[in-house]
């Protein structure tokens, strides 16, 4: 009798172990899945999927200064994630971040009632088309500042602002331009990625009349705000603007001279 229990006391330890091993074997073939899909895109793969005709034509053709590609790949964006454009105006780089993180992921397409309103409304009338008919169905439209309350805090991947972040610091100076920051950075995860392009001014020059701000400039405010300034790209520059010119100048709009910096926040 105790020779009966011995082995079916071994077959439970065995069956056991089996059960364990094939559980171990399943857990680590979904992590591998997931793995593979979180491999960040290259380059040429990302340019592949957004050059497709999904995309409206006007923002095909601005492709080439604006460089989405390469953009995406140097913040690290990765299928999946939660994104947010800040300052998104008609919504360009939304749509980007929209193929970027893909069906998975969620983008937040952000602005505040003052930039709906430039020219004219242009960038509400933008957003309105770009969204129609559920078209971007992976992107929600937040017409607020940051942080917001639609969007959970610190549940974000990676922000975005392009060409934005000068006319903050221009109108509401150094302080403004924090608290701007402040307000991302409330809604990134830890470990989380902000990625900041603009017009790149002279020291000495009007920058806020010719829409501009120097590099150091968003440096101090992003690690005023809590920011580590991670690593920059010079995918933008430009040696041929000296950086005198409006940016929005027809001779040099889409073709200035730009920082791109990487900030990350602390985990």
């Amino acid at each position: 009798m105790r020779s009966k229990q011995r082995v079916e006391t071994v077959q439970r330890v065995i069956a056991g172990a089996v059960a364990l091993a094939l559980a171990m074997g399943a857990v680590s073939g979904s992590a591998a899945t997931t793995g593979a899909s979180a491999m960040p895109w290259n380059a040429t793969e990302l340019s592949t999927a957004l050059s497709g005709p999904s995309r409206p034509v006007a923002d095909r053709e601005r492709d080439a200064n604006r460089k989405p590609a390469q953009l995406m790949t140097f913040l690290g964006v990765t299928k999946g994630m939660t994104a947010i454009d800040v300052i998104a105006l008609d919504g360009y780089v939304t749509e980007v971040l929209s193929v970027a993180v893909g069906p998975s992921g969620k983008v937040y397409l952000e602005n505040t009632a003052y930039s709906l309103q430039l020219r004219d409304g242009a960038a509400r009338r933008g957003v309105e088309a770009r969204l129609a008919n559920n078209r971007l169905p992976n992107v929600v439209r937040i017409d607020d500042g940051l942080p917001n309350p639609a969007i959970p805090p610190d549940s974000v991947d990676i922000a975005i602002t392009a060409m934005n972040l000068h006319d903050v610091f221009n109108a509401r100076g150094a302080a403004g331009a924090t608290e701007f920051m402040r307000g991302v950075y409330a809604e990134l995860k830890p470990g989380g990625v902000f990625g900041v392009v603009d017009h790149v001014g002279n020291d000495t020059g009007d920058n806020a009349k010719l829409h501009r701000m120097t590099k150091q400039q968003a440096i101090d405010v992003a690690r005023a705000s809590g920011f580590i300034v991670e690593a920059e790209s010079s995918m933008y520059a430009n040696p041929a603007d000296d950086h005198t010119m409006i940016s929005l100048d027809p001779a040099i709009r889409g073709k200035t001279d730009q920082f791109t910096l990487r900030l990350r926040k602390p985990t």
